[in-house]
């Protein structure tokens, strides 16, 4: 990313990849705790492109913007602001019962430094491409824990997830949350649908609160979740999103939706902690790779429905 300006103005036209993008404000504080910058997250998403554009790339992404910084109220935004650059595309969303809307189609750095712009602390993704709403190319489950339980409880829990993938010769992909969970995918890339993948995914919850009835439960009831991990396999639907990888958070510091591997799994159930943030990401990239990189493109088959 290069610039017109001297010393880091607030304001200032910034060249990606060839797109001449005027970014504001760019010393606006928007994670407090850490000082954390506008401009800082633009050079965050500048350095993660390379490596999140695939996960983002033909999907409607939702923004989630904090104006602000995230000590204030942020909103959701599905639909593609009509302010967009005239170089930046739309792809289908799911939208509302009135059809599909057009969202923000991010398939290029300069896009990403856009969204961040606009301060988008958070990009969430369907788990079907636009050109194929009702077609999942993979199915997630999302390990979130109750009162009393940390992301080692999730870990466990992942690691029970895993044994029943591999009973049905299936490979799963973790990733944190970013916020106090994480999440498991099962990369698909042949023809389902969500009767199929949500079906599929309630019954691992369900197998594994039979098992585990003090640790895991597939009901959301609130009472009934201390002490235990909430298996959600309601995210497989057709309107549903789930956090993109390698997103930040709008949490109290820029945390990331990061891609694990099963030995940080194992470490994170003995209690070894999986929380990176921007700082952390583009060297765990060099270092690593994209460990998410064949939820893209390995082909899988469910089990088939009874």
């Amino acid at each position: 990313m290069g610039d017109s300006g001297t010393a880091a103005p607030s304001s200032q036209t910034v060249d990606v990849d060839g797109r001449h993008l005027k970014v504001s404000n760019l010393d606006k504080v928007l994670y407090p705790l850490t000082g954390t910058t506008k401009a800082d997250l633009i050079g965050y998403y500048v350095a993660i492109a390379p490596t999140m554009l695939p996960h983002l790339a033909g999907r409607g992404v939702t923004l989630v913007r904090h104006p602000n910084g995230v000590g204030e109220p942020g909103f959701f935004e599905k639909r593609c602001p009509s302010h967009r650059p005239d170089w930046l595309d739309t792809v289908d969303d799911p939208g509302d019962k009135r059809g599909a809307i057009a969202a923000c189609a991010l398939d290029e750095p300069a896009a990403l430094v856009w969204t961040a712009n606009l301060a988008a602390l958070e990009l969430h993704t369907h788990m079907a491409l636009g050109d194929d709403l009702d077609t999942p190319t993979m199915l997630v489950l999302d390990l979130d824990p109750g009162p009393d339980v940390d992301l080692s409880g999730c870990c466990e829990v992942a690691l029970w997830l895993r044994e029943v993938l591999d009973s049905v010769d299936l490979m799963g992909f973790a990733k944190t949350s970013g916020s106090k969970g994480m999440q498991l995918y099962v990369p698909l890339n042949t023809p389902h649908d969500y009767d199929h993948t949500s079906s599929f995914a309630l019954a691992m919850g369900q197998l594994l609160a039979k098992r585990e009835p003090k640790r895991v439960l597939t009901e959301m009831t609130k009472a009934k979740r201390n002490g235990k991990v909430f298996i959600d396999w309601s995210q497989n639907t057709r309107h549903k999103t789930t956090i993109t990888p390698y997103s930040t958070r709008a949490r109290d510091r820029p945390t990331v939706s990061t891609p694990i591997s099963w030995d940080e799994v194992s470490a994170g159930a003995e209690g070894e902690p999986l929380s990176f943030d921007i700082h952390d990401v583009p060297d765990r990239v060099e270092e690593f790779g994209d460990l998410f990189a064949d939820t893209l493109t390995l082909k899988q088959h469910l089990p088939q429905r009874g």
